[in-house]
């Protein structure tokens, strides 16, 4: 089992693939935010084929963002796990860069971990107050998706599926994570369930993309989602040490 000290902090990893229209956006957002913790920004660019890579480039070196420009598409399962990988916080946060979630929220998502009321903090779409679906199915498919994890789990999250999960790096790195698509992010939820780790949740904002204007989950990924959610319940753990939240 992986063991190491880190300085309490956040690394964010922020996997992107052809989001030449709002990269920009969401680094200008990320380095703006001056917590009052340490915190790196891993931009890790899934075989862009677009400006992705170009427009990232500029700025890394002025405000010391890391960069790993990926020429072949691994998948975002992939590209995520290279970024725990170089994570030298003790805290990782996943940022998509599409602009559906506001870095404003994160020092808010940060706090009880500062406070020690948690090690592991979920922002909840469904608990935020400034919130837009992209559709009815899409939100009763991931509200079906958490009760199911919660009847099999015996958990009480409210969002599975939401993209803000501030996870302790260890966790991840024991954790013998698989999954190389979108189904790393339900992976992740089963690991912490199956080893008793209870999130704090964290109302966030939320503003979600539809398929036209650039959302790549597709149905094909939810029933993934669901399999995989069935087969790691039942499956022998193997992982993080059990931490239960205040």
């Amino acid at each position: 089992m992986t063991t190491q000290t880190r300085p309490q902090g956040l690394s964010i990893i922020v996997p992107a693939y052809n989001e030449e229209r709002t990269i920009c956006r969401v680094l200008c957002d990320l380095i703006a935010l001056q917590p009052d913790f340490p915190m790196e920004i891993i931009v890790l660019s899934d075989g862009s084929k677009d400006r992705t890579s170009e427009i990232v480039l500029e700025p890394r070196h002025i405000f010391n963002v890391r960069f790993v420009d990926n020429k072949v598409n691994q998948g975002k399962g992939n590209v995520v796990r290279q970024g725990i990988e170089m994570a030298t916080n003790s805290h990782v946060l996943i940022f998509d860069a599409d602009l559906e979630y506001f870095a404003s929220d994160i020092p808010a998502m940060f706090k009880p971990i500062q406070m020690g009321l948690a090690n592991v903090v979920f922002g909840s779409r469904n608990r935020g107050i400034n919130t837009m679906q992209p559709s009815f199915i899409f939100s009763l498919g991931r509200t079906v998706m958490t009760l199911y994890m919660n009847i099999l789990f015996g958990s009480a999250i409210t969002d599975l599926h939401t993209c803000f999960k501030l996870i302790p790096v260890e966790y991840l790195l024991n954790g013998d994570l698989k999954e190389n698509g979108f189904g790393l992010d339900t992976e992740m939820t089963c690991l912490l369930l199956k080893n008793r780790v209870h999130p704090f949740e964290v109302p966030i904002t939320y503003v979600g993309r539809t398929a036209a204007q650039g959302k790549k989950i597709t149905k094909r990924d939810a029933l993934i989602c669901l399999k995989i959610i069935t087969v790691k319940r039942f499956k022998k753990s193997k992982g993080v040490e059990p931490y239960v939240s205040v």
